[in-house]
This record gives C-alpha cells, sequence and structure tokens, in this order.
C-alpha cells in the first residue's frame, strides 16, 4: 500500500511581488506559499556571508593567538575548523526550500512534531551567544573609538548605553523582517569586506608574519590539545548557522538544484576566511592585553580607527539580527500567545539582559568558550542525525503534518509516539552528553573524559560519530513507518507497516486556544 506515503509536487507557479524592505514582516513559522518563494540561492550566500563577516566572527578569529599559537598554526586551525563546519553546515540548507519553514519545524521529521524544541532550544542557545558577541563587540569597538578619537573616557554608563543603542536597533531590523535584512546584509557584505581588506594597508608597517610566542605560551599545554580547541571554536561560527538556515531558505523555491544551495553555504561561509583572517593577523599587534577590541582602536592609524566605527556598527546590526530573526519565529511557535514580532522583541530583551550581565561582571573571554563550546557539542549531532534522516528519506517531506503542533493538534506522519520520535531524540542525547563528557571548553566546561587523548577535545568526533551509529542503529532495529517515505521507499534502511494516526485538534494546547481567540 503506497496510499499514506509522502507525496511531494514541486510545479512551477507565477510569483507573487517581492515584498518592500521596510514592509513589517507577518508571517510566522507556518509554510511559506510556493507564489512567495521570491529569494534565490544568491541571497542565501549573501545573508550568511553578511551575518557573519563581521566582528563577531574577527573575535572567534583571535582565539587562536589568545591561546598561544604562532600566526601560521592560528591560520591552519582557521582554514580546518572553517572547512569542518562548511562540510557539516552544507545539508542544513536542503531543508527550507522542501519544507517552506525552518530548520526547528523541519526537525520534527527526524524528532517528532513535539520533539523538534530540541531544534528551538538550540537556536535560543545559538541567538543569544551570537547577539550577545556581536553587540558586545561592536559596542567596546565604538567605546574605543569614541575614546580615541573624542576622548571620551571609558566607563561601565557608556558601554551600557552603546550596548543598548545596537542591541534596540538589531531588534528593530528584526521586527521588520526577513527583507529587511536582506538589505542591511548586502551592505554589510560590501561595507565590511572593504574596510577588513583595508587593513592589509593600514597595518602593513607594524604586521609581522613571524609572530610566534614559543611553545611555553599554549594555553593548554602543548601544541596540538591548542590546535585542536582553535579550531573547534573556529568550527563553531559556520555551525551557529545549522538552525537558521531555514529561516531563510523557506524563501526560495523548492525546484532549485541541492546544488545551488550547497554552493550559497560553501561560498557564502568561506568567503569569512577574510574576518577570520582578520582577527588572527590584528590579534598579534595586541597580543597581550585584555581588553582586543579596545587595545585595536589605539594601535591602528586614526584614518582606520574611524573606519573600524563603522565595521562595527554595521556587524553588530548584521550578525544580531541574523541570530535574533530565527529564535523570534520559534519562540512564537512554542508560545503561541506571542506573535512573530512580540517573541522577538522578548527574546532581544531577555538576550540584552544577558550582555549587560556578561560583559559587566564576567569574563568575556571564558563565556564565548563556554557558549562556542556547548554549540558545537549539542548542535553538530542534532545537524548529523537531520543529514542522515534527510538522505534516508530521499528529501520528502509533508508540509502541512509538519506545522500540526504549530496548529494545536495531534496525529499526522510524524506524531510517532505522543509527537516523539524517540530513534532521533535518543540519538541526540545519547550523543550530545557523550560530547560533553569529552568536552574541554575552560574554565567552564571541562568534561570528566576531556584528559583521555592527552588533552586533545575528542568532543566533536565522539559526538558526530555516536549520534550517527546510533540513529541509523534505531533506523535498522526499529524501523520507521511506511508513510513517512515517498514511493520509492527508503535509502539503506527498512520501512514497516503502520497505521497513520489521523489528524485532531488538541482543545488543551496553547496554539489552539490562541487561534480559538483569534477567530472570537
Amino acid at each position: 500500500m503506497t496510499d499514506n506515503r509522502v507525496v511531494v509536487d514541486h510545479s512551477d507557479v507565477s510569483l507573487n511581488a517581492r515584498p518592500r524592505a521596510t514592509e513589517v514582516e507577518q508571517r510566522g513559522i507556518d509554510t511559506v506559499p510556493d507564489a512567495d518563494r521570491t529569494s534565490t540561492w544568491v541571497d542565501l550566500m549573501r545573508i550568511q556571508f553578511g551575518g557573519a563577516n563581521t566582528f563577531a566572527t574577527v573575535l572567534l578569529g583571535t582565539f587562536p593567538i589568545v591561546l598561544g599559537l604562532s600566526f601560521w598554526q592560528a591560520v591552519g586551525a582557521v582554514l580546518l575548523g572553517l572547512a569542518a563546519g562548511i562540510l557539516v553546515l552544507m545539508p542544513m540548507g536542503l531543508f527550507g526550500p522542501k519544507t517552506g519553514t525552518n530548520n526547528a519545524v523541519s526537525s520534527g521529521a527526524f524528532f517528532g512534531v513535539r520533539g523538534r524544541v530540541v531544534g528551538s532550544f538550540l537556536s535560543l542557545l545559538t541567538a543569544v551567544a551570537f547577539y550577545s558577541i556581536s553587540v558586545w563587540v561592536g559596542g567596546d569597538a565604538l567605546v574605543g573609538a569614541l575614546n580615541r578619537l573624542l576622548g571620551v573616557p571609558d566607563s561601565v554608563g557608556l558601554r551600557t548605553v552603546i550596548y543598548g543603542l545596537i542591541g534596540l536597533i538589531v531588534i528593530v531590523v528584526v521586527v521588520y523582517g526577513y527583507q529587511f535584512m536582506l538589505l542591511i546584509n548586502k551592505t554589510a557584505v560590501i561595507a565590511n569586506s572593504v574596510l577588513f581588506l583595508l587593513a592589509i594597508v593600514a597595518f602593513s608597517g607594524t604586521f609581522d608574519a613571524g609572530y610566534d610566542p614559543g611553545p611555553d605560551a599554549y594555553a593548554l599545554g602543548g601544541f596540538w590539545p591548542t590546535f585542536v580547541l582553535s579550531a573547534l571554536i573556529v568550527m563553531s561560527n559556520p555551525v551557529s548557522f545549522g538552525a537558521f538556515l531555514g529561516d531563510w531558505s523557506r524563501y526560495i523555491p523548492a525546484s532549485t538544484p541541492p546544488r545551488k544551495l550547497f554552493a550559497a553555504t560553501a561560498l557564502g561561509q568561506g568567503l569569512t576566511v577574510i574576518p577570520f583572517l582578520f582577527g588572527v593577523a590584528t590579534a598579534t599587534l595586541v597580543a597581550g592585553e585584555a581588553d582586543y577590541v579596545f587595545a585595536l582602536i589605539q594601535e591602528s592609524p586614526l584614518w582606520y580607527a574611524v573606519l573600524l566605527m563603522a565595521v562595527a556598527f554595521i556587524g553588530g546590526l548584521s550578525t544580531g539580527s541574523t541570530s535574533l530573526y530565527g529564535t523570534g519565529l520559534d519562540f512564537s511557535s512554542v508560545f503561541p500567545r506571542f506573535s512573530r514580532v512580540q517573541a522577538t522583541i522578548f527574546i532581544g530583551v531577555i538576550a540584552f539582559l544577558f550582555i549587560l550581565l556578561g560583559r559587566l561582571f564576567f569574563d568575556l573571554l571564558g563565556a564565548v568558550n563556554a557558549f562556542v563550546g556547548a554549540i558545537i557539542v549539542t548542535t553538530t549531532p542534532w545537524m548529523i542525525i537531520m543529514a542522515i534522516g534527510y538522505f534516508v528519506r530521499r528529501g520528502s517531506f509533508d508540509r502541512s503534518d509538519l506545522q500540526v503542533f504549530n496548529r494545536g493538534e495531534t496525529g499526522g506522519r510524524y506524531w510517532f509516539s505522543s509527537g516523539i520520535n524517540w530513534r532521533g531524540m535518543v540519538a541526540w542525547v545519547v550523543s550530545a552528553v557523550l560530547g560533553l563528557l569529552f568536552a574541554y571548553f575552560p574554565p567552564v566546561i571541562e568534561g570528566p573524559l576531556s584528559g583521555v587523548a592527552g588533552g586533545v577535545d575528542l568532543s566533536l568526533i565522539v559526538a558526530i560519530v555516536s549520534a550517527a551509529v546510533l540513529y541509523i542503529g534505531a533506523l535498522v532495529l526499529f524501523p520507521e513507518p511506511t508513510y513517512v517515505f515517498p514511493p520509492d521507499g527508503p535509502r539503506v534502511v527498512r520501512e514497516q507497516s503502520a497505521p497513520l494516526t489521523p489528524i485532531e485538534t488538541d482543545h488543551r494546547s496553547g496554539a489552539a486556544k490562541a487561534a480559538a481567540r483569534r477567530a472570537g
């Protein structure tokens, strides 16, 4: 019987006019109609590069030097971490065009329509981390520039005001939505690239490619542990986009070839080598300084210090908006009483309070290190499971059944067991926990098994391998029902016959109650 199998129709449709950038986006997490898929793979490439071509990425690029590597060792760590991150990230651009929704909701196909809140949690963690980094670093750059150019003294009050200004503008950009973000990122791609490349002129007389503090400087006591940790920190940047690619790729037509979607991510993330290497090179100029951004402003020629203000401001808007946008979408679906705009404002305020606490009362370096470590170890296995699921399901999804939870309903193809697919859920939980046990992102995350390889961090390898083995093993031992697969059936694994749970309204759910309030 194939009556209940997933049937996908990607027929060409006439597209509606692209909305104006200044028009507030009203769409939430619901499926984007085919007629409104007005973006292209180039837009996906541009928004990734624009969102990462900022001082937040520069800060991550400084870590290899801060941890004690030489310039060329740091370059190697950047290239390795960036390449590994791109390979893991590329499949995540495939889901949005197929499902018409974001990656968290799309993950319901593998984790269950309720289990997909795992993706929502991961996107929240990532958004808070990178929104905070973008505002922190952008604000610090502006404070440094004001001090250098106008003699304004540094103070907690000044930093709070600057953080608040950048954070507020980011929230405004996100409230306007996807089209306005595209406009901002178009500007960021060009402006920040030019400004970063001008560093070649600005620091040509002071930069030394032979910078090498010697083996005694290795933060973890040896070269390989320090090198691997540096590469993992760099890798966190592309991996951080995993939960968000669907936010933007859902506006791309479903008929777009996968090779173009892969190219969008490979190019968009590959070009971030520019801000990464900027961070590596400039970190050698201010090595040993406690506040990298402030010190760099003082070290820069006056004309370049002025330009760094523009880099900081544009970059703060770009990274902050790409991080915050998707979390607003997710939060509004998990808590239906909030609209996308209300959820965005709420999350933005919470993240801003976190910024103040983290920057003013805790160690920035340690906080960033811990967050990127948590993102790497917990998000990567989730992405691996989704990529394997996409391959096994032949990229076929039922768009309507993915929205069951968001509509306040139960049942459908992705209901599994009370809305949770234990195959994907168990694989993710176990692999994430194992990864954390092996993780070493001091001083916050130091897993009890982190020292088994002589100090080399094995957390990522453990998380990836365990996720793949456990998920594939679960699919083999406990075959999924026939109705989640297309007419051609699954790849590699088996299927089993099972009754399809009918879709019914759950009148107790928040989504159903919210819909009833809107209707009445």
